[in-house]
């Protein structure tokens, strides 16, 4: 039987941590830069009540460029992977319940969003497609060690010092 070995895998994780960073920050980046678009994405939904339709609006892309930020970085990578994880169950229940109440919208996962014409939606693939990036998440949550990553190097500085203070209690 194959197995993989420790590099191969490590450079497995770090493409798709690497990919799981882009998907947020240009999604992140298409909602930031067009507020108005992402409210009336959010609002479509029809599953907030109207006080929260801004504030979820106007955090969630905050909340991807972070996700993003820190998995191109490689920090904190399994913390980043389990909110990724979370939020992307987020988006497939969201786009579901619209599936199932008969809503015609379009997930306003990539900008846009709103309403649509009946024959428009696209629920199979944005469903399938967020399942894919759930893969991914949960691929880093089980096995977040990547390549070029700050954990790799903050985890090697805590190696350093502990041995450092061992050495020096002898």
């Amino acid at each position: 039987m194959f197995r993989p070995s420790q590099a191969v895998l490590d450079v497995v994780g770090t493409l798709v941590r690497l990919g799981l960073a882009a998907v947020w920050l240009v999604s992140g980046s298409i909602k930031i830069s067009s507020p108005g678009q992402t409210y009336l994405a959010v609002k479509a939904y029809q599953v907030l009540p109207g006080g929260l339709v801004h504030p979820v609006a106007t955090a969630l892309p905050l909340l991807e460029l972070a996700l993003g930020a820190f998995l191109l970085l490689g920090l904190l990578t399994r913390v980043a992977a389990s909110v990724s994880a979370v939020l992307l169950l987020l988006f497939i229940a969201g786009v579901s319940q619209s599936w199932a109440r008969g809503l015609t919208i379009d997930c306003g996962c990539f900008g846009g969003g709103g309403q649509v014409a009946q024959g428009q939606t696209q629920y199979p693939q944005e469903i399938a497609r967020d399942v894919g990036f759930l893969v991914l998440a949960c691929w880093l949550i089980v096995r977040s060690r990547t390549r070029i990553a700050l954990d790799g190097w903050l985890r090697a500085g805590n190696a350093q010092a502990e041995h450092h203070s061992e050495t020096e209690r002898i």
